[in-house]
């Protein structure tokens, strides 16, 4: 799991739209800190109001100098529908492959849902270099973050 001052992976995905728009977090660092919003699945409760949340915020975000990601194992055509329905102005990255949620070390799976290697819920702010200067791990994929620390820790970023 990485920790506050760790530098954290890039990675190359692809856009959370039914267009399969590529992604590389490279091309958000330096442009201010970079939120990356790691959540289990689309469509359901808790990521469902996570995302909304972090909707809520956006201008706060933004006014910080933020860059907004949420990142899931969903498919492009899952997220971009996810983004759609309920009006998601910032951008989803599809990690279908696992390996960004590995990397991160948030590879976890929940049988009981027939869910595996999805990712756990987890908030990491990045700075203009890549190093995490904030770093959020749910013990339960059900909790969300807490949203003012992560407009504190953006605003720090």
């Amino acid at each position: 799991m990485l920790e506050e001052g760790d530098s954290a992976p890039t990675f190359t995905a692809t856009r959370g739209t039914s267009d399969h728009e590529p992604f590389d977090l490279e091309d958000h660092l330096g442009d201010g800190p970079v939120l990356l919003a790691f959540f289990p699945g689309a469509f359901t409760p808790p990521c469902r109001n996570e995302m909304i949340a972090l909707q809520e915020h956006l201008d706060e975000l933004r006014d910080a100098g933020a860059t907004v990601l949420g990142v899931s194992a969903d498919s492009p055509f899952s997220q971009g529908a996810f983004r759609e329905e309920h009006g998601l102005e910032f951008d989803l990255v599809s990690d279908m492959d696992g390996d960004t949620i590995r990397a991160y070390g948030l590879e976890m799976d929940l049988p009981d849902l027939g869910l595996y290697g999805i990712a756990n819920r987890a908030a990491f702010v990045l700075d203009d270099e890549g190093a995490v200067t904030y770093s959020w791990v749910a013990d339960d994929p059900t909790n969300e973050p807490d949203y003012d620390e992560l407009l504190a820790a953006v605003g720090a970023a």
